[in-house]
């Protein structure tokens, strides 16, 4: 693994970026907040903007390792920030990077998500040097699933009570796309 951490990538629509403190305010009436968009994930709403706040100021100086991978979207167009997307963890012995990503509701159905995905997808083997880029999901979240298929993910299968989000135990549902997968494309 290359140790670039997260740097700057453009797509058609989106710019993804590094957070900075002043998109707290955004971050937390865009999609933290809401128990719609946090239904399927690993944290809670936030009960305030002091929460996404503390977060933000956790996260910012992680950029300096060369190892952490988190990105705002933000629409080119307007300038506002709908979602995120990040390597929740990395196992540098087979070079995998496993994505998780979040979006403002008002922006689902839009195709951004598939959008930021291929775009980290391409950075996470041509910049960062991974071997192998995967994400998971509630089996009761097929839509993530869909995403994933968007983005030219493979189905890999579904672990039974595998996985673990505010709700409880879950079955978790995985995709992946490995370096020769692109190779062969």
């Amino acid at each position: 693994m290359n140790k670039v951490g997260t740097r700057q990538i453009e797509t058609d629509r989106l710019l993804l970026r590094r957070f900075v403190i002043e998109d707290a305010e955004d971050m937390y009436s865009g999609w933290c907040n809401d128990p719609e968009v946090t239904r399927f994930l690993t944290w809670p709403v936030h009960e305030s903007v002091e929460v996404t706040r503390y977060v933000l100021n956790d996260w910012i100086p992680r950029y300096e390792g060369g190892d952490y991978f988190n990105w705002v979207m933000e629409l080119k167009e307007t300038g506002k920030i709908i979602g995120n997307i990040s390597v929740v963890r990395v196992r540098e012995d087979i070079g995998e990077a496993l994505i998780g990503y979040c979006m403002s509701r008002s922006y689902w159905g839009n195709e951004y998500m598939p959008e930021a995905l291929k775009a980290v997808i391409n950075y996470l083997f041509d910049v960062a040097g991974m071997n192998r880029v995967c994400a998971t999901h509630d089996s009761n979240n097929p839509k993530s699933g869909r995403v994933m298929q968007k983005a030219g993910m493979k189905y890999e299968g579904t672990l039974r009570q595998a996985g673990l989000n505010i709700q409880g135990i879950c079955d978790s549902v995985c995709y992946s796309v490995i370096k020769s997968d692109r190779e062969q494309q």
